[in-house]
């Protein structure tokens, strides 16, 4: 993944992984070719100090003086270098690191891959090692043999192990360097040898037992492939004639096949007892396959699914505001030492003594963590919450009893002066930074000032609720904000749904970066109910079809999958591709529940049960979460989450199946749960500004050729492609116009009340009143439009039909 980044760079982590990616093209090949001239150049000089090194000893001190001149082919520069790394250094065995500068140069200059480098400098450089000691040992005389690199290695390790200790030490390096670079095994050798010994005997036992053939008979030549597991591929030739003369030769009741789950071998004796056996050894096609995509990724690396937009940047953290300019949060002594005491006091009044109490500060309330002394009731403590915000004078108390975890009550009360939590500052926070997370989300800040980051692919689904104003749209700008700082537009696209088709606009700019959309729609942000019944109908098909992928793949869920894609084991001519993840914000849910109802509901409801496994994951947020919104379906689907301020205690336990969210004082304030405990935090505040930076920042670079495109969906019930075939028509067709004129009122639930029909014969007849022109083209959950005024008209209508 390329990526340029500033000093400042909000991903850290990315650079590590991408420094030998992050040079241009024009760069390396710059850089590649001057690494392949220094190596000739250092080559040159080498060679040239072989027969000057002695003359050019002398004036080794006297190198800035330029009336003195070297005999080496690169004068100065070529001596000096050469005298460093030669006689000072490793002796002669330096003469391969011009080799290694030369192919990193070719490596860099045709732009491939560099992870065969490390191993290239690592035995290289210890090659270089052995050499240098070996030459130091046994030519210690020749003082550019080992270089004193060689020889002082040599001297120290003789004094404490010997000459003879020194001869073992370099037999077991080179030992280490046969098998673990050449791998020179006992094994591997005796395989060489028996399979040298056996091809042999092939030869002489081809030759010995040759089929005779007639010669009006046609000879059929067969080539039977023997793989074996050195990955060497001899071919063996046999002659087969149609009468099947082999029987002459070799008996059918000596041949054994032995079968095996991974390999199949069969075993071909001779009835002559000077006959050698022969043995053929097949592999399964699927080891041939690994092995393959293990080919693959070594001539052209794992695949890349960023490539195409290689030279991305990612945002920087300067386009955010920091709001606070680095104070942090300002601990008032004096209201914490009051509202301590307050506490002591209202619970003295009630004769509950205090044991010990502990205060955590956070941006907009602070916990006091309190311990009773022993023999006190727990719920004592938690009926007087309206007499401690009483005696406290403050809005939203929250009494925790007792804290999870913790032999302790917590008692939280807001700040008077609370502070702002910048997303710049939850951005730059190491947790967000080094997450190791698929799809991370900074929220904000807990009560004890530290950033709380989530993985919304571990969620899997997250469900939003709070009153008007308290924050929900910008925490949807978090969220979205949060994705677009850590991945790459490959890696996720957005399904964006903004009933009020003013809040997610800004995000216009981005769509053929991050969007996803229906083929054919002009805008990628949904703002039409019948374009989002469509939209989540088309994700569940997206849905089905990964399923199918995932299946033909053998994986259980999109990781395992895009890590076998990367790995070159799957196909993309057998439909395989790459897949990005697909988060679908729905910024307001009872709008949708409203005018589209089931329709809704139902592939919302179907996508939560069955999509978290191959990537597609949903945010929906409400300001109204009653039980007719937020129904049981969505809520057993949604353990994730979050509750900003509601305005009773009804909506808080609808919403967190606790209470809570209703004494929460607004502004970002808000109760997080994955399932477990409640945790309070104060959302991140990302202003429209920073937004409108962020996405002409990323919409001002090189994009896609489109959005993401979802597969296509047309409505099932609309009534398209319904022949208008009078004798096909039901029996009940005339009365059921009728009925839908008399109404003027066109649906199915009429016609099945009315005629007393079930519900599929009425939707039938719905559909071919539209195909005869009586009623309208569907519109969700409206009523149908009734196109016939009268009797009179319908009767005209009718006659028509007939007489064309």
């Amino acid at each position: 993944m390329a990526k340029t980044k500033q000093s400042n760079s909000t991903k850290p982590k990315q650079e590590k992984k991408s420094l030998n990616l992050k040079a241009s093209k024009r760069t390396k090949i710059i850089f590649g070719s001057f690494l392949m001239l220094f190596a000739i150049g250092l080559f040159i000089s080498f060679l040239s100090y072989f027969f000057n090194w002695q003359a050019d000893q002398s004036m080794m001190g006297n190198v800035m003086d330029r009336s003195e001149q070297a005999n080496n082919w690169l004068n100065k520069f070529g001596a000096y270098v050469s005298h460093v790394l030669i006689y000072k250094g490793f002796g002669i065995a330096v003469i391969s690191f011009p080799a290694m500068l030369f192919i990193t140069g070719i490596y860099l200059f045709l732009n491939l891959k560099l992870f065969k480098l490390r191993s290239l400098w690592f035995w290289g450089s210890y090659i270089v090692l052995w050499l240098s000691l070996t030459l130091g040992f046994f030519a210690a005389s020749n003082p550019i043999m080992g270089g004193v690199v060689g020889y002082e290695i040599n001297d120290f390790l003789q004094d404490y192990i010997g000459k003879l200790g020194v001869i073992l030490l370099l037999v077991f390096m080179l030992i280490i360097y046969l098998v673990s670079r050449l791998n020179i095994t006992p094994d591997a050798l005796s395989k060489s040898f028996s399979n040298h010994k056996q091809s042999v005997k092939d030869e002489v036992s081809e030759m010995k037992f040759e089929p005779k053939t007639n010669s009006e008979e046609t000879k059929v030549d067969e080539e039977i492939e023997v793989a074996t597991s050195d990955d060497s591929v001899p071919t063996v030739h046999k002659h087969q004639d149609n009468d099947v003369q082999l029987e002459n030769s070799f008996s059918e009741k000596s041949s054994k096949v032995e079968p095996a789950s991974a390999k199949e071998k069969i075993v071909i004796k001779s009835e002559d007892e000077d006959d050698v056996e022969m043995e053929v050894e097949t592999v399964e096609d699927e080891e041939e396959s690994d092995h393959l995509s293990k080919k693959l990724v070594e001539d052209f690396g794992e695949f890349d699914p960023t490539l195409e937009l290689a030279n991305y940047q990612f945002p920087s953290i300067e386009l955010l505001k920091d709001y606070n300019s680095g104070r942090g949060i300002t601990i008032d002594q004096k209201e914490l030492e009051q509202n301590k005491n307050k506490i002591v006091d209202t619970l003295k009044n009630y004769k509950i003594e205090i044991a010990q109490i502990k205060a955590t500060v956070g941006p907009t309330v602070t916990l006091y963590e309190i311990v009773p002394e022993a023999g006190i009731r727990i719920s004592k403590i938690k009926n007087l919450e309206d007499d401690i915000a009483l005696s406290l004078s403050a809005l939203g108390i929250r009494i925790i009893a007792p804290i999870p975890g913790k032999g302790t009550i917590g008692i939280e009360v807001p700040n008077q002066n609370p502070s702002i939590v910048p997303m710049r500052s939850v951005v730059a926070s190491n947790k967000f930074q080094n997450a190791e997370m698929e799809l991370p989300i900074a929220m904000g800040k807990t009560i004890s000032n530290e950033t709380f980051t989530v993985d919304l692919a571990k969620m899997p689904h997250l469900l939003m609720a709070g009153a008007t104003g308290q924050g929900k749209s910008v925490g949807l700008n978090v969220i979205l904000t949060s994705l677009l700082y850590q991945k790459h537009p490959a890696e996720v696209k957005f399904v964006l749904v903004d009933p009020k088709k003013v809040e997610l606009t800004l995000f216009n700019k981005i769509e053929r970066h991050y969007l996803a959309k229906l083929p054919d729609t002009e805008e990628a942000i949904i703002t039409d109910n019948t374009k989002v019944i469509n939209t989540l109908n088309s994700l569940c098909i997206e849905m089905d079809n990964r399923y199918d992928l995932l299946k033909d793949a053998m994986v259980r869920n999109i990781k395992e999958y895009n890590v076998k894609f990367k790995s070159r084991k799957l196909n993309p001519e057998n439909g395989h591709k790459f897949l990005p993840y697909i988060v679908l914000v729905v910024d307001e849910f009872a709008d949708l529940i409203m005018t589209a109802g089931k329709e809704v509901e139902m592939p919302i409801a179907r996508l939560a049960q069955l999509a978290r496994a191959i990537g597609i994951h949903l945010i929906i947020a409400t300001q109204r979460p009653s039980v007719n919104v937020i129904t049981g379906m969505i809520k057993a689907n949604f353990p994730a989450r979050m509750a900003f301020r509601v305005t009773s205690k009804i909506d808080s336990r609808t919403i967190l199946d606790a209470g809570g969210a209703d004494q929460l004082i607004g502004r970002g304030d808000m109760l997080f749960t994955q399932g477990n405990d409640l945790i309070r935090l104060q959302c991140a505040f990302v202003d429209t500004p920073e937004v409108e930076r962020i996405t002409d920042f990323i919409g001002s670079q090189k994009a896609y050729a489109d959005a993401h495109l979802l597969p296509e969906y047309s409505g099932e019930e609309s009534g398209i492609g319904v022949d208008n075939d009078i004798e096909d028509r039901d029996k009940l067709f005339r009365d059921a116009a009728e009925v839908i004129i008399t109404a003027q009122q066109g649906s199915a639930s009429l016609l099945q009340r009315k005629l007393k029909l079930g519900y599929n014969r009425a939707g039938r007849i719905i559909d071919q009143l539209e195909a005869a022109g009586i009623v309208g083209p569907f519109e969700g959950s409206k009523a149908r439009q009734v196109l016939v005024p009268d009797f009179i008209a319908l009767e005209e209508l009718l006659k028509n039909e007939q007489n064309s």
